[in-house]
This record gives structure tokens, sequence and C-alpha cells, in this order.
């Protein structure tokens, strides 16, 4: 009775996470935000830490 509540547990599990990797919503987005110099995310419109010279 527990293996079979543990196997249905793992395959809901998995196909949770399959579709979970393909809708995953924001993912370009959020690559697109990155600076290309340092590889820092960058929040706002203004220029990323290393541009302006400042640690």
């Amino acid at each position: 009775m527990i293996f079979k509540i543990i196997t249905i547990f793992m395959i809901f599990m998995a196909v949770l996470a399959l579709f979970g990797r393909f809708r995953f919503p924001g993912q370009t987005k959020l690559a697109s935000m990155k600076c290309p110099k340092c590889g820092r995310y960058v929040i706002g419109k203004g220029p990323c830490a290393c541009s302006k010279g400042k640690p």
C-alpha cells in the first residue's frame, strides 16, 4: 500500500516538473536582463554598476 502511494506521488512529481519546465514564464526576459560585461542582473533602466565605475 505504501509502495503504491509513493509510486503515484513520484509519477505526479515527474509530470509536474516536466510541465513546469515547458511553461516557465519570463525565461527569455530574465536572461536578457543580465549585464553583458559582468553577468549580474540589472534592475531598472539604469546602467549596471560595473559600467559606472563603482564597486
